[in-house]
């Protein structure tokens, strides 16, 4: 997975497949899910993320490990 903040759009990416995307979805404002063609999500985008989110900026890694 790989995650990337915009700072000049305020736009938080986060890509969970290398699949090319075929459908676009907003599922609630502001928040487009982006899928494959077999209907797997491949990419959440955050738009006005500064806002919605914590911070943006700052990415936090957890495994099964650190979850218990």
């Amino acid at each position: 997975m790989k995650a990337h903040y915009d700072t000049e759009t305020d736009t938080l990416t986060l890509v969970l497949r290398t699949a090319p995307v075929h459908e676009s979805d907003e599922g609630n404002p502001g928040v487009i899910l982006d899928y494959d063609r077999e209907g797997n999500v491949v990419c959440i985008e955050i738009l006005d993320a500064s806002k919605r989110v914590e911070d943006p900026r700052r990415i936090e890694v957890l495994t099964d490990a650190a979850a218990r």
